[in-house]
């Protein structure tokens, strides 16, 4: 397998340390970015060769990962912008980014018909798991043998892969996570500003939260460190959430079920990225509610 040609689309804040990765086990790896001066210098720094265009790409691997900002993007990639076309039959591809389930659905019928295999599987654990190569990745396939042929480099990335069904079930837990999360941090950041209008120091009323039953990831990890303490910089875009959150809202209409706070924090994060500048944080959606509430009657 350490034999295969492995092809990496999309070199950002997740995508440079994820690649370095694949080059450092050894992988031939080429490599492509929109950003053309930016892939030359990620290729020069970790050995790798940078395509000159997706179809170069293609014709340079055997397994292609994708990581990408939306899953439109993604099937842009694939179908539009040559990578399917210099990709030969019995390709892999490995899409890493946080997509639409029933897009990757699509997409992975349409790869199909020209005998490109494709597997679902996005990630979590933010730029500090991608750079230590710890990431937890949730991988979707409709043929077992896809997703054992995937692993290898998936293996290069992270430690814990979670088998998660068929094709698009890897997206679907991914935005089932990312909500889960942007509830907490939206219900946590609703109990320390409730809790600072009425008296309370936000920094006591998280240290209790996190020896109670009310702490999660954001009062642990997040709110202390980023907004506590004023940096807004998690790393993780507010973009990139609200959008993680639009795609779980948009999977319970799709299914027809009815579940309001999926809903609700929908609104909640489109709010605060209508307000927000771009490029802002997810933690700044903190900043944004504070305002609202302060504007509200005393």
């Amino acid at each position: 397998m350490m034999a295969q040609r492995v092809g990496f689309v999309g070199l950002g804040n997740m995508g440079e340390p994820m690649a370095r990765n694949i080059a450092r086990k050894g992988f031939a790896l080429t490599i492509h970015d929109a950003d053309a001066d930016r892939a030359a210098r990620i290729a020069q720094d970790i050995g790798a060769n940078a395509a000159e265009n997706l179809t170069a790409l293609g014709e340079a691997s055997d397994i292609v990962v994708t990581m990408l900002p939306t899953g439109e993007i993604v099937r842009a990639v694939a179908l539009e912008q040559g990578l399917a076309d210099g990709l030969a039959a019995g390709s892999l591809v490995i899409d890493m980014s946080s997509s639409v389930p029933m897009t990757t659905v699509e997409l992975g019928k349409a790869l199909a018909e020209r005998g490109i295999a494709l597997v679902d599987a996005p990630v979590s654990g933010g730029v500090p798991r991608a750079q230590a190569g710890t990431l937890a990745i949730m991988a979707g396939a409709s043929d077992a043998g896809h997703l054992e042929r995937a692993r290898p480099v998936l293996e290069a990335m992270g430690d814990k892969i979670f088998p998660t069904g068929p094709l698009g079930t890897g997206h679907a837990m991914k935005a089932l996570n990312n909500y889960s999360a942007a509830a907490g941090f939206a219900a946590a950041s609703e109990a320390l500003i409730l809790g600072e209008r009425f008296g309370l120091d936000p920094k006591t009323a998280i240290e209790i939260m996190n020896v109670s039953t009310g702490r999660n990831f954001s009062t642990e990890m997040t709110i202390p460190s980023e907004v506590i303490a004023g940096r807004f910089g998690s790393g993780f875009a507010l973009a990139l959430l609200a959008k993680d959150v639009g795609i779980a809202a948009k999977l319970a209409q799709e299914l027809g079920a009815d579940l309001p706070l999926v809903a609700q924090t929908d609104r909640w994060w489109n709010d605060a990225l209508q307000a927000s500048e771009g490029g802002a944080d997810h933690t700044t959606a903190y900043s944004h509610w504070k305002t609202r509430a302060s504007l509200q009657k005393q």
